[in-house]
């Protein structure tokens, strides 16, 4: 059984008299949250409870914020404190006693004036029906909000609609987006399993444990595969991506006002481009599997960039693509399902033989070749390495269902 939490997000259609109200709202509660920071930062109190002991009257008297209003910026507050915290831990931000992690460490956080509010149910009110919301603002509570949703959003608003909704202002646009907890779906028993191999040239390729099953779908439309495995084909979208970057590249260079905005539309464009390509993969994937019983086996590529060794060029397509995001993608979308999914050890996938088990790095003479030198099976390699990481799923499920 496996919880899915998934978000909806609604586009609002305020008048120009409302957006000013919901534009200085959000100022005025960052303002807020960047002076709880400050105080935060200074006196070193950074859990919530804590917190708000200090703060929550001043708070309120400082900037007229409502009770519940000015409970979720001290909140926000401390939610971004255990992010760094978390980051510091982690050893995302270098090590210890490096430029970089005392910089960081060294100042307050700040909030930008736009920077997304979360409002519960206390602060914000749905009328489904009637496709409007009613909201708390700095000026009073503003009735009468409304927003475009398809049916699909209004019904899962209207099932699973559960906690805070953040009011969010984006390139011109302002959204509400909502968090949905949909219920638990019984896992099926898998009938085998499909093994996904994540790479570069080919983003997925899927495969099963042996040549006599089946696996379909593509990234693009355009996949190819022979026999068992199928290529979810990255060549054109490492086309786009090279584009991107050089466009990236020479408005860097200008550094301009004009060219700076351009980036940050860009930097947006690119990351709704690659969410919509790992859905896409991920959808086709988790269908197929549903279609014929199967389960889904998924490499485990925690820390694939610390790990990996690849010339420059190699490296720029790595850090470029969220291997991570389409990993999400599938289990949840595996989940949504009832199809059951397990995360395998990556380690001598592409170097082992599907057939005969044996390792060695000859057995890689190149990028597309898998070459045995023991048993002389012969297979693109991504679905030599698909097969491997299917074999390993099916003996992961069933160490961890044994009776």
């Amino acid at each position: 059984m496996f919880e899915v939490k998934l978000v909806v997000q609604v586009k609002l259609l305020p008048t120009p008299e409302q957006a000013a109200a919901l534009e200085a709202t959000l100022r005025v509660v960052n303002d807020a949250a960047t002076w709880v920071s400050q105080l935060a930062h200074d006196r070193r109190v950074f859990r919530n409870y804590d917190l708000r002991r200090h703060v929550y009257g001043q708070v309120k008297d400082r900037y007229g914020l409502a009770a519940q209003a000015a409970q979720h910026v001290i909140k926000k507050v401390a939610d971004a404190y255990a992010t760094l915290h978390a980051h510091v831990r982690n050893g995302n931000l270098s090590r210890p006693g490096s430029v970089r992690r005392e910089r960081v460490l060294a100042r307050p956080i700040v909030f930008r004036p736009g920077a997304a509010q979360p409002f519960d149910d206390r602060c914000l009110s749905w009328q489904l029906n009637a496709r409007t919301v009613s909201i708390w603002t700095t000026g009073g509570r503003m009735k009468g909000v409304a927003f475009t949703a398809s049916p699909d959003q209004l019904t899962l608003l209207a099932a699973h609609r559960k906690g805070e909704s953040d009011l969010v202002y984006r390139d011109g646009r302002w959204f509400l987006i909502a968090t949905c907890d949909l219920p638990d779906v019984p896992v099926r028993a898998p009938d085998g399993f499909v093994g996904v191999d994540l790479g570069i040239a080919n983003i997925a390729t899927t495969a099963t444990a042996t040549a006599t099953g089946t696996a379909t779908g593509t990234a693009t439309g355009t996949g190819t595969g022979t026999g068992d495995g199928v290529r979810h084909s990255g060549k054109t979208l490492n086309a786009v991506r090279h584009r991107h970057r050089e466009l990236r590249r020479r408005l860097q260079a200008k550094a301009t006002k004009s060219a700076k905005r351009l980036l940050k539309r860009r930097r947006r464009k690119e990351a709704r481009f690659a969410a919509d390509i790992n859905h896409t993969i991920a959808r086709r994937i988790v269908t197929e599997a549903a279609r014929t019983g199967r389960g889904i086996a998924l490499e485990d590529l925690q820390g694939i960039r610390d790990r990996v060794r690849l010339r420059k060029p190699q490296r720029v397509t790595l850090h470029s693509w969220s291997f991570h995001q389409l990993g999400h993608f599938l289990a949840y979308k595996a989940a949504r399902a009832g199809v059951a999914l397990v995360w395998v050890d990556p380690a001598y996938t592409s170097q082992a033989c599907s057939a005969c088990g044996h390792v060695a790095k000859n057995n890689r003479p190149d990028q597309e070749t898998f070459a045995c030198t023991s048993c002389g099976f012969a297979e693109h390699a991504d679905v030599n390495a698909a097969r491997n990481i299917a074999a390993r799923g099916e003996t992961g499920w069933a160490v961890s269902h044994a009776a």
